[in-house]
């Protein structure tokens, strides 16, 4: 009956009606009281405080203000035009402003009453004013709940075209608390709430909402922080136990002829550190007879794909086939030529299969894997298409996995009959509690240094009116026989916005690199896949001095004889993105340089990316940085994640110790009852039920 209860739908609820229903399920997805009751405030303002007049100041905060209005008047014309009433205390008067809803205004508020008045205050014409304050009579404002800081809440140019308000949202939230006279049930076990010291689930709904002090407001937020990034945690653990008893992994119980024909001949430099340390993982993990499912992370140049190679040799070694899916014809073009090349005097099968692979080649490629006579195949998309079948696939690796959607990662996982064992690589470093949360499932895999000899990438940023400087600095690197990167961020002109774009770059490099002198390639996603690989060759084989490209080389080129990247408009790129590009250079003995060109006038939050940039090149502490700056956002598309909602309270950029502790207890319960079974865990059960059960685990995917 509680339950039932609190999945009403909104439209029951005093004060909202079909239309509000309406517009506060599109607009804020609340459709129910539960839905309602769990929508947070995203911050609180001091009501305790009241200002004079005399004593507002544009420079002050949102401020409340007891009055009376003395009148009204409208002033400018068509859309400029707006209703100002005079607001008056004893130490002087101020104008209140509304552009919308003139009407409403003055039949509902009129002289004579003392209203309470809150808003930003600002400064028009030398007279103080708050536009579209909030407004209430005064008599009005005490019979609310009490509560000394006032919840505000996000709404929406909709939502208050149509007078649904901050105030609005929480006085459905009041009206709905004073409606429920039974004790709202517990979300989690009693040995959790009382063992953790957290608020009770009835009090926290109250004291979110209408906090009597600030102790009471963080009580009840840490009591949903913790519980939002608790169930998230116990999900990806539950689910990682639960594959780890089902799925028996094929036993790779040997290292053969062919890994160490390619360690003791072939290998084409020393391991670090790092990489010996992952292989060591690695082959623990083929060996146990459980499916691996592993997350390596590898910043850009620090020998992920030889990592990879030595992984599939193992496999192929036990009479397995291995395949590796990259997200681009670029980069599995790529992979198949550095891997060629790498396993030369090896006789082992390595394949390649793409969107435009022809059809001999196709049919040549599904012969020889039925067969067993190809070894390993490399390719994009293609790999899981329907016709594409495997003799004894024991491998998967999936490189830029965050690139691929669930269901296509799922279609190449079903390719064995026996779940193949999974590693998944990344070269955009995930900050660690990042990786908990959206990976936390995965066995994680970090090699944290660059190969020896890799002499660091020098960062510079430069600005528009700086140009010809650097135009003067490419011309000498050409003349040292270099190669240079010019990458802008779109193909044709946006009328949003105003930066670079290729086609117009191309006009201006051509002009100040003129032919015969220079040769220039252009490389973007539009262009036809021939067209793109003949351009790369001209670049890739030296004849084209510059290749002027989108992102579509952020990842997959390795060219050591290219040492600048220039990134036009860099202000526009993520902290990842731009650290992505600046990997693309730096892969030969010499000095390399990333140009970062933007705009005169930045904003701060960019200037900060770029600064990260200049100063940094660790791509963990650039990770880190983004995620501080930008938020999580789809960093690793967490709608793909063990992340199954958008988080209503908690923060993966500012709740890392929290996110750790958390995952520390779900562990600690799950080593005692894997299954949830006993007793005191069915409230752990029903909650994950109700909150992951809409989404399909692919936990046991990737």
């Amino acid at each position: 009956m509680m339950q039932d209860f609190l999945d009403s739908n909104i439209t029951y609820l005093s004060g909202v009606g079909p239309k509000r229903a309406e517009l506060l399920n599109s607009e804020l997805n609340i459709s129910t009281f539960r839905d309602l009751l769990y929508y947070f405030p995203y911050r609180y303002v001091d009501r305790t405080r009241f200002y004079k007049i005399a004593e507002l100041d544009p420079d002050l905060p949102f401020v409340q203000v007891k009055g009376y209005i003395r009148g009204y008047s409208t002033e400018g014309f068509g859309s400029g035009k707006r209703l100002v009433a005079e607001f008056y205390d004893e130490t002087g008067a101020m104008k209140l402003v509304w552009f919308k809803g003139i009407k409403w205004i003055t039949a509902s508020y009129t002289t004579g009453i003392e209203y309470i008045v809150f808003g930003k205050p600002g400064v028009f014409n030398g007279v103080v004013n708050i536009i579209h304050p909030e407004i209430e009579a005064s008599e009005k404002a005490s019979q609310r709940i009490n509560s000394a800081l006032q919840a505000q809440y996000n709404t929406t140019e909709k939502l208050k075209a149509q007078f649904i308000t901050s105030k609005t949202i929480s006085k459905l939230t009041g009206n709905l608390l004073k409606q429920i006279k039974f004790r709202i049930p517990e979300t989690l076990p009693a040995y959790i709430v009382s063992g953790y010291h957290l608020m009770e689930l009835h009090e926290a709904l109250h004291k979110i909402h209408f906090p009597g002090n600030v102790q009471e407001m963080e009580k009840s937020r840490y009591r949903f922080r913790f519980e939002e990034l608790f169930y998230i945690e116990l999900n990806l653990l539950r689910y990682k136990t639960y594959r780890n008893q089902k799925n028996k992994g094929f036993v790779f119980s040997s290292v053969g002829e062919n890994f160490y024909n390619f360690y003791y001949n072939n290998l084409p430099f020393s391991l670090t550190g790092a990489q010996k340390k992952v292989m060591k993982e690695i082959r623990k993990d083929l060996g146990s007879g459980r499916q691996m499912n592993r997350l390596l992370q590898g910043d850009v140049g620090s020998g992920k794909t030889l990592v990879a190679l030595m992984s599939m040799l193992i496999a192929v070694d036990n009479g397995y086939q291995a395949c590796l899916m990259a997200p681009t014809e670029i980069l599995a073009m790529q992979h198949y030529q550095t891997i060629s090349k790498m396993l030369e005097g090896i006789s082992l099968k390595v394949s390649l299969l793409t969107g435009s692979s022809k059809k001999s080649a196709r049919e040549s490629v599904d012969k020889a894997l039925q067969d067993g006579s190809l070894n390993i195949l490399i390719g994009t998309h293609a790999l899981i298409e329907e016709n594409v079948r495997f003799l004894n696939l024991g491998l998967v690796i999936i490189d830029e996995q965050h690139r691929f959607g669930v269901a296509q990662r799922a279609r190449l996982w079903e390719k064995s009959s026996n779940p193949p064992h999974v590693l998944v690589m990344t070269a955009t470093p995930i900050p660690r509690t990042l990786a908990m949360t959206l990976y936390g499932d995965l066995d994680v895999s970090v090699i944290d240094e660059l190969p020896p000899g890799r002499v660091p990438v020098k960062t510079m940023h430069y600005l528009d009116s700086e140009r010809n400087k650097v135009f003067g600095f490419l011309r000498s690197q050409i003349a040292l026989g270099r190669q240079i990167f010019v990458v802008y961020p779109l193909i044709k002109e946006s009328e949003k916005m105003d930066y670079k774009d290729l086609e117009d770059g191309w006009d201006t490099i051509s002009r100040v690199f003129p032919a015969p002198k220079y040769c220039i390639s252009i490389v973007h996603g539009k262009m036809t896949p021939a067209d793109k690989e003949s351009s790369m060759r001209l670049f890739r084989e030296g004849y084209a001095h510059i290749l002027v490209a989108t992102t579509v080389i952020e990842v997959g080129v390795d060219i050591p004889n290219a040492t600048v990247m220039v990134i036009e408009s860099a202000e526009r790129f993520g902290l990842s993105q731009l650290h992505q590009l600046r990997g693309r250079v730096g892969r030969g003995a010499d000095q390399s340089y990333c140009i970062l060109m933007s705009a005169d006038k930045l904003t701060r939050e960019a200037s900060k990316r770029l600064e990260v940039m200049v100063r940094s090149s660790d791509g963990f502490e650039i990770a880190e940085m983004d995620l501080q700056l930008r938020g999580p956002g789809d960093l690793e598309g967490t709608q793909q994640s063990g992340i199954p909602f958008d988080l209503r309270i908690a923060s993966l950029a500012k709740d890392g110790q929290v996110i750790e502790y958390v995952r520390g207890i779900a562990e600690k319960i799950l080593d005692g009852d894997p299954q949830l079974d006993e007793p005191q865990n069915a409230i752990l059960r029903t909650e994950l039920k109700r909150l992951f059960s809409q989404k399909q685990s692919w936990s046991s995917i990737s």
